[in-house]
C-alpha cells in the first residue's frame, strides 16, 4: 500500500490484533487483487537503521505468509517499540498468530 487514506481505512475499519511486538489491522475488500501489506513505524521504535531492520524483517515474514491471506485483503502491521529489540522468529510468531487469529475472525 502506498497512499495514506488506504492506511487510515484499513486502522479504522478492520480488524485488529495486538501483539507484544505488533499491532495488526486486517481489512476485506472483496477486491479481486493479490493482498496488500503496509508497515507503519514510528521514531518510538528507534533510529533510522533500526527502524529499517525491523521493516525489512517484517516485509520477509509478510512475503511468507502471503499464500495464507486471502486476496483482495489489506493488512497493516504498526510496530511497537518493543520490535526494536526482537528477533525475526519473535516477530513472525506475532505477526503470523495474528494473521491466523483475523483470518479465522473474516471467515
Amino acid at each position: 500500500m502506498t497512499r495514506g487514506s488506504d492506511y487510515r481505512l484499513v486502522v479504522r475499519r478492520g480488524s485488529r490484533c495486538g501483539g507484544a511486538k505488533v499491532v495488526t489491522s486486517m481489512l476485506t475488500t472483496g477486491e479481486s487483487r493479490a493482498a496488500r501489506f503496509g508497515f507503519i513505524i514510528s521514531k518510538q521504535v528507534g533510529t533510522a537503521v533500526v527502524r529499517n531492520t525491523v521493516r525489512r524483517r517484517l516485509k520477509a515474514v509478510c512475503a511468507e505468509a502471503l499464500p495464507r491471506v486471502p486476496e483482495g485483503t489489506d493488512v497493516v502491521i504498526r510496530a511497537l517499540p518493543a520490535s526494536a529489540t526482537a528477533s525475526y522468529a519473535e516477530l513472525s510468531a506475532d505477526v503470523n498468530r495474528c494473521l491466523d487469529r483475523l483470518g479465522r475472525a473474516g471467515a
